[in-house]
């Protein structure tokens, strides 16, 4: 309800200048202790995946706290877990302002930030600050990116530093590494999913979370983000190649390139990634199709286009064993976790019933 009456304000600001002031509320309210009445009342729904327990299947996508600075706050909203990030190993501006568009008629976002970050300096600064949230059981994810002047050649350098950086973040606490190949906003970045680049991506990783789980004594699970955008006939291939690389879930998806469901709409000409509800309809298909073709062998986290309880729901029904949201956040609220919590935790139980009654 609060925040009903407040969307009105913050729509009436620039996109990005709305997000400051909406970060700098929530630390406020979490300073002194507010955020506790914006978790909703809803039973713990646990789900194990990736050798972690998370105690419910809502999370955060990556982007909305690209600097992992409002962790504790953001853990408090009710969260199974919460993904920080994209970083980068070093500092960068991202894309010349504006970068974020609204289309409100569609629940939609256009943005094309290219990776703006503080670094991974200050990042793994502001996590290590942060604490908190491993005490309230949030699990937490941290999205690594590349530069965007370190050639694609290049890339697996960007992506191993990150991973050797924030390694010993996540040994303390319960977390795991993602890895964002997908954002259609840093040149080449998806070239990446190819079949040759992706085998020798995959295979650097591996290599490199084999030497700091021996250095560590710990493994950490990592994930990597797909685009909506791979044709069907791609899917099984790269499905394929991450379960033979020992990677622990696939992330689906990231925002599209496609204008499907916008078309004519103030703002729908913009180059960026389309997030919100017009991708609903195809990440959720890509799920399905991984989903089926993996039979369980590899976790899917589904991102793209929740705006409601019964979205999620459709998520799980696909084969996702965690969701994510971000643009229903924005249009929604707070409001939105609880919301599908509800609705994920009601389908589960209903889906249990036959089960009891048949034993």
């Amino acid at each position: 309800m609060l925040y009903e009456l407040a969307r009105p304000l913050f729509f009436a600001l620039d996109p990005e200048a709305a997000h400051e002031l909406a970060f700098a509320n929530l630390r406020r309210a979490h300073a002194v202790g507010l955020t506790r009445c914006l978790s909703p009342r809803v039973a713990d729904d646990p789900v194990d995946a990736m050798g972690l327990t998370f105690p419910n299947p809502i999370g955060l996508a990556a982007g909305l706290d690209k600097n992992g600075a409002h962790i504790d706050a953001l853990a408090r909203l009710g969260f199974g877990f919460v993904e920080v990030g994209t970083v980068t190993p070093r500092p960068q501006p991202g894309n010349p302002k504006p970068r974020l568009f609204r289309l409100p008629a569609a629940e939609a976002l256009i943005n094309r930030f290219g990776f703006n970050s503080v670094g991974l300096d200050r990042f793994v600064a502001n996590v290590t600050e942060s604490g908190r949230a491993s005490a309230n059981r949030v699990v937490l994810g941290l999205n690594l990116g590349k530069n965007a002047d370190t050639p694609i050649e290049r890339a697996l350098d960007d992506y191993v530093f990150g991973l050797h950086r924030v390694y010993p973040l996540l040994v303390a606490r319960r977390g795991y590494v993602a890895i964002n190949i997908s954002s259609p906003n840093t040149k080449n970045l998806r070239s990446l999913q190819g079949g040759t680049e992706l085998e020798r991506l995959l295979l650097g990783l591996a290599a490199a979370r084999a030497r700091l789980a021996d250095e560590h004594g710990a493994r950490i699970p990592i994930a990597v983000k797909i685009a909506p955008d791979l044709d069907d006939a791609d899917l099984p291939r790269v499905a394929d190649a991450l379960v033979a690389h020992g990677i622990d879930a696939i992330i689906a998806t990231n925002t599209t390139t496609a204008r499907t469901g916008v078309q004519g709409l103030p703002h729908a000409g913009e180059a960026g990634g389309l997030s919100g509800a017009p991708l609903f309809a195809r990440s959720t298909e890509v799920v399905r199709l991984l989903a089926d073709h993996l039979g369980g062998r590899l976790p899917i986290i589904a991102v793209g286009g929740v705006t409601r309880g019964a979205d999620a729901v459709e998520k799980i029904k696909a084969g996702a064993s965690l969701v994510q949201i971000y643009t229903g956040l924005i249009y929604h609220g707070p409001a939105l976790v609880g919301a599908c919590r509800r609705a994920v935790l009601a389908y589960r139980e209903r889906a249990l019933q036959p089960a009891a009654r048949t034993a």
